[in-house]
C-alpha cells in the first residue's frame, strides 16, 4: 500500500511480454503515427497555402488537424518508447502532463466538432445568413471557445484527479495515463468527487451530442428538399465526413468512460482506448480528404509548384568545380 505523496512514477500497461511482440507493436504504432503526421500535415499545408481554402469550414478543419496531431503525439510516442526500451515507467509529473494534454486536446476536439456541425447547419439551412453568422471574427471566436473549454476542462479534471489519495499501488491498466485507471488506485470513496465531475462533463458532452444530432436532422431535411441531384450530392459530400468523424469519436469515448464495470477488462479497455485516442487522428484526414476535391486540388497545386521550382533550378555540371579550379590556376 502506498500514498500518492510517495509515488514518483506510474507503471503503464505493456502491450506484450515477448520482445518480438514489443517490437511489432513499436513498428505498428510508428506506421500509424507517421501516417497521421503526414496526412494531417498535408491538410494543414493545403489549407494554409491555398487562399481559396481560407473559409470558415476549412479554418475549422485546420484546427481539427492541429488537435489531432497534438492528441496522437501525446500518447503514441511514449507507448512506442516503452515498447522499444522494454519499460513501463512514466514519471508522476509526466503522467499528470499526459493526462492534462489528452483531456485538453480531446475535449477541445469534441467542442470543435460541435462548432463544425453548426457551420454545416448554417451553410445548408441558412445560406443567405452564412456570412453574417459565420464571419471570420465569429469563426475565430468559436474556435477559441472550443480551445478554451478544452483547457478549462483539463485543468479541472487534472487538478481533481491528482488531488485524490492513491493507496492501490502505481500500476495502470492502460498504455497512457487515463482518468478511470487512476481512479482505480484511489483510497476508499475518495474518487467520488472526480466521478461526479466526470458525470457533469458527460451531461455537457451529451448536450453537445444532442445539438449535433438536431443540426443534422435539419440538414438532412434541407438537403432532401434540394431539387437537383448534383446539389444534394455536394451537400452530402460536405456533411457525411463530419458525421462519420463525430460518430467514431463519440461512440468510442462514451464507451470508454461510461461503460459498466461488469464488462470492463484490461484487453477491452486497451482496444477502446486505441479506438478513441489513436484511430481518429489517423483516420480523420482520410475521411475529410477522400471526398473533398478542393483539398486534393490544393495539394496538387502545391506539388506541381514544387516540381516547377525544382525543374527551374540551375543545373551545375559535375565537372564544374574541376573546371573552375583549372581556370584559377
Amino acid at each position: 500500500m502506498s500514498n500518492s505523496s510517495s509515488i514518483t512514477e506510474f507503471l503503464l500497461l505493456a502491450f506484450a511480454d515477448t520482445r518480438e511482440l514489443q517490437l511489432l507493436h513499436f513498428w505498428l504504432f510508428l506506421g500509424i503515427y507517421l501516417a497521421a503526421l503526414l496526412a494531417n500535415g498535408l491538410i494543414i499545408t493545403a489549407i494554409a497555402c491555398d487562399h481559396h481554402l481560407h473559409t470558415p469550414m476549412y479554418f475549422l478543419l485546420l484546427n481539427l488537424s492541429i488537435l489531432d496531431l497534438g492528441s496522437i503525439s501525446t500518447t503514441v510516442p511514449k507507448a512506442m518508447a516503452n515498447s522499444l526500451w522494454d519499460t513501463r515507467a512514466i514519471s508522476y509529473t509526466g503522467c499528470a502532463a499526459q493526462l492534462f494534454l489528452i483531456v485538453f486536446l480531446l475535449g477541445a476536439e469534441y467542442a470543435l466538432l460541435t462548432v463544425m456541425a453548426y457551420d454545416r447547419y448554417v451553410a445548408i439551412c441558412q445560406p443567405l445568413h452564412y456570412g453574417t453568422l459565420l464571419g471570420s471574427r465569429a469563426c475565430v471566436h468559436m474556435a477559441a471557445a472550443a480551445w478554451g473549454s478544452g483547457f478549462l476542462n483539463a485543468v479541472l479534471h487534472t487538478a481533481n484527479t491528482f488531488s485524490i489519495p492513491l493507496c492501490q499501488g502505481n500500476a495502470l491498466d492502460q498504455f497512457f495515463c487515463e482518468i478511470p485507471q487512476i481512479l482505480k488506485l484511489s483510497c476508499s470513496d475518495a474518487y467520488l468527487r472526480e466521478a461526479g465531475l466526470l458525470i457533469l462533463s458527460s451531461f455537457l458532452s451529451f448536450g453537445c451530442f444532442v445539438f449535433i444530432v438536431l443540426s443534422y436532422v435539419q440538414i438532412f431535411r434541407a438537403v432532401l428538399r434540394i431539387p437537383s441531384e448534383q446539389g444534394r450530392h455536394k451537400a452530402f459530400s460536405t456533411c457525411l465526413p463530419h458525421l462519420a468523424v463525430v460518430s467514431l469519436f463519440v461512440s468510442t469515448g462514451i464507451f470508454a468512460y461510461l461503460k459498466p464495470p461488469s464488462i470492463s477488462s484490461p484487453s477491452l479497455d486497451l482496444v477502446v482506448a486505441v479506438l478513441y485516442s489513436v484511430v481518429p487522428p489517423a483516420v480523420n484526414p482520410l475521411i475529410y480528404s477522400m471526398r473533398n476535391q478542393e483539398i486534393i486540388d490544393a495539394l496538387w497545386k502545391i506539388f506541381e509548384f514544387h516540381l516547377l521550382v525544382i525543374n527551374k533550378a540551375p543545373m551545375i555540371p559535375l565537372g564544374f568545380p574541376l573546371y573552375l579550379k583549372k581556370s584559377q590556376d
